[in-house]
């Protein structure tokens, strides 16, 4: 069955950057309180207070160096614990009913896997539990308190979702809700467009869509866990934003229909030009070459560089070798370019395709026993994309699809498994 709708609904995450005093936590429960008069019903979830994670693991290294990984988590989890228990008696001071859930409870809704300090929430078995668990607490009109950061296994041990991944919890109990907006205080106004701390003049980004969100975190942006967009769904709103303006900061919007795993021929007008001779630590060469491509009508696909020479993958474009040739063969910034035309991009996508181990070598492995040549491969994030003849473009997508059917039949049967366990 899947989630009612609650489209009134709003997860409201506290990072412990903003949960740094008493101060702070008064501020940020009237900030809750402010949210449920507007008519709204909410989800609270919680951080560790600032500084509290970093020093249980600078106590646990000092104590021994060599705690064990299950005993670890326990010893973070306390955090959050307290965290939960402060804000839900700031809330109650203010007339709000809470309820607190942490994963000592029966009720605690968000189960995982059991690989401990990075562990990975199990959807389904997480919404049985919100609906069964969580959905009753917020139709009576009181507040859920979670703890974020923190799951459970199916045998009942303790796990953390990785640093920052109390944006994974509020991200997750959104989904499971199907909330229209997750709320992520912070210490800052918005996502900008580079690391204040490294740039000048950063820019505050208003919208990003969820592709553009989920790349800059996975290249190492910091203003969100890149695990939680996994769990962004279509029609619920992210809001990173922070306690002195909550009603603005930055809105990521989902509005991808990317299934879990999905495999398509992408274009079959795909040209190889290959450029030798060429220095690429220098930026104008490539400017030209760039050039030369645009004005013959091509699309560049992608890009391979090595020191002396580089590979571009054209789409379409009339005349395309003579273009290039002409402006950077002639002009002597190359000794030579060679195009190999009439091949196809076959690209799988799927959220959290980084996370399956062996992801590449099984989407290739049949194919180099079929005997086919992939003339390119690029993997960017949670999508791979091959460059193959078009005659073999037919046999690639349905091998392809084949040994990515057989991986998530391989990995719905490892969640039947775990969860015959209980």
């Amino acid at each position: 069955m899947g989630p009612r709708n609650l489209c009134d609904c709003i997860v409201i995450k506290l990072g412990g950057s903003v949960l740094e005093n008493e101060s702070s936590i008064a501020r940020s429960a009237h900030l809750v309180k402010s949210i449920l008069e507007k008519g709204n019903k909410v989800v609270v979830v919680v951080s560790a207070m600032k500084g509290v994670t970093d020093s249980l693991i600078s106590i646990s290294r000092q104590v021994n160096p060599n705690m064990e990984a299950s005993i670890l988590d326990e010893l973070l989890a306390t955090g959050e614990k307290t965290s939960a228990r402060l804000m839900a008696a700031a809330l109650a001071l203010r007339g709000i009913d809470t309820v607190v859930l942490d994963p000592d409870m029966p009720d605690w809704p968000v189960i995982t896997d059991d690989t401990y300090q990075d562990a990975n929430p199990i959807l389904e078995l997480t919404r049985e539990r919100v609906e069964q668990n969580v959905l009753p607490i917020i139709e009576r009109g009181s507040v859920p308190v979670i703890c974020g950061f923190l799951g459970k296994t199916v045998r009942n041990k303790i796990t953390t979702l990785g640093r920052g991944g109390s944006d994974t919890t509020a991200v997750l109990i959104g989904n499971c809700l199907n909330a229209k907006e997750v709320l992520l205080i912070k210490d800052v106004e918005g996502v900008f467009s580079s690391d204040p701390d490294r740039v000048t003049q950063p820019r505050l980004i208003e919208t990003l869509n969820g592709e553009e969100a989920e790349l800059l975190a996975a290249g190492g942006a910091k203003f969100l866990h890149s695990k939680a967009l996994r769990f962004h769904v279509n029609g619920m709103k992210i809001r990173v934003t922070s306690l002195a303006k909550s009603e603005a900061g930055t809105i990521i919007e989902n509005n991808s229909s990317t299934k879990e795993m999905d495999v398509q021929i992408t274009s079959k007008s795909v040209s190889m030009l290959t450029v030798v001779g060429i220095s690429t630590n220098d930026s104008g060469p490539l400017d030209r070459i760039a050039t030369a491509i645009r004005s013959a009508g091509g699309n560049i696909l992608s890009l391979s560089l090595e020191e002396n020479s580089a590979i571009f993958y054209v789409d379409g474009g009339e005349g395309l070798l003579d273009s290039v040739h002409s402006e950077i063969v002639n002009s002597g910034t190359a000794k030579a370019v060679s195009s190999y035309d009439g091949l196809s991009m076959v690209t799988i996508k799927g959220k959290m395709l980084e996370t399956k181990p062996g992801i590449v070598q099984i989407v290739t492995q049949p194919l180099a026993k079929a005997g086919i040549n992939l003339f390119g491969i690029i993997t960017i994030h949670s999508s791979i994309r091959l460059f193959v003849s078009n005659e073999q473009t037919d046999s690639v997508t349905r091998l392809v699809r084949e040994a990515v059917g057989d991986q998530k039949t391989n990995l719905k049967g490892k969640a039947v498994i775990n969860q015959e366990v209980t």
